[in-house]
């Protein structure tokens, strides 16, 4: 038998996975815990008066440390800031992998994403 890998979803959203089918394969809950990658705006400069800003990007809080046979759902931002780590996966919100609704509204998606 196949061992299964624990998904804990650090994101403040459900994660809805589709099947190639349109139909719901998986739900995951939020954890409860949010990984957020801290930012502050610095001012580089102005273009014809109008100040304009760099966003750094400085530290990460709510992120566990790696566990055995787990995966950590994060928003691509910490998984941009993390490209070290190996367990995690942010939802695949691309073109090809977003599920929408009539409206447009993301409502899912058809997998995960790595860098």
């Amino acid at each position: 038998m196949e061992k299964q890998t624990k998904l804990v979803n650090l994101t403040p959203h459900e994660v809805t996975i589709y099947d190639e089918n349109g139909n719901v394969k998986l739900r995951i809950p939020p954890s409860g815990q949010v990984a957020r990658v801290k930012s502050r705006q610095v001012k580089i400069g102005e273009i014809n008066g109008i100040p304009v800003f760099k966003t750094e990007f400085y530290d990460i809080e709510g992120l566990p440390d790696p566990q055995p046979d787990t995966v950590y759902i994060v928003s691509l931002l910490v998984l941009q800031a993390c490209r070290d780590r190996k367990d995690l996966v942010a939802p695949d919100t691309s073109p090809q992998g977003a599920v929408r609704d009539s409206e447009g509204k993301i409502i899912g998606t058809r997998g995960f994403q790595v860098l």
